[in-house]
């Protein structure tokens, strides 16, 4: 079978998806702050997966409009980035669900080879670091290619970033900058190795 290859030309697609449905998190204001101290090849937009319902196979055979829009964005994107909250020691629900229409039906997996990065913000002292990793965990499972370091467990507080996307605290903005460069340098390199069908 003959496959297609896209050259892969600026500029490139980052589907931003949040772990929190809350129209007020914290994690948006942080993805906002990332879209903002990107390079201006990467051009950000949100998946939202608010109207999936529970996920249950016995969709499968007809899959629901929703799930498929979810799933054309899923694909569209060169790029994923979860922004994301940790909800008792784990991820989010609502994102595991969202995850589980994209890996289905069996066989046709939205998330393969997708490079991904993955960052979380949190009031608590640890930040998002078990969240991460349980999400991290599920990932490796649907063979998305994920970028492992740096690890970014931000530690949010009131006035962190601003209104504008802007990080107010010079040290965490400049540890935010590291991370998204990292991320696009890691965009690159998986998208040369595995060029998009």
């Amino acid at each position: 079978m003959k496959i297609d290859i896209i050259e892969h030309e600026p500029p490139y697609r980052v589907g931003v998806i949040i772990g929190s449905l809350s129209r007020d998190s914290i994690n948006r204001r942080l993805a906002g702050a990332l879209e903002r101290l990107a390079p201006p090849e990467f051009e950000f937009f949100e998946i939202s997966y608010a109207d999936l319902p529970l996920y249950n196979r016995d969709f499968d055979a007809d899959y629901p409009q929703v799930a498929i829009d979810f799933k054309e964005a899923v694909a569209e994107a060169d790029a994923l980035l979860f922004v994301t909250p940790e909800y008792n020691r784990s991820l989010p629900g609502a994102l595991k669900n969202a995850i589980d229409w994209g890996s289905r039906p069996w066989g046709q997996n939205a998330w393969a080879n997708k490079p991904t990065g993955v960052i979380g913000a949190s009031s608590g002292a640890i930040g998002t670091a078990l969240g991460q990793q349980s999400l991290r965990g599920t990932l490796s499972f649907l063979n998305v290619r994920q970028m492992t370091s740096p690890e970014a467990y931000i530690q949010y507080r009131p006035g962190l970033v601003d209104d504008d996307g802007k990080v107010t605290v010079p040290e965490t903005e400049e540890f935010l900058r590291t991370f998204v460069m990292a991320f696009a340098e890691h965009v690159l390199r998986v998208l040369t190795v595995i060029p998009r069908p």
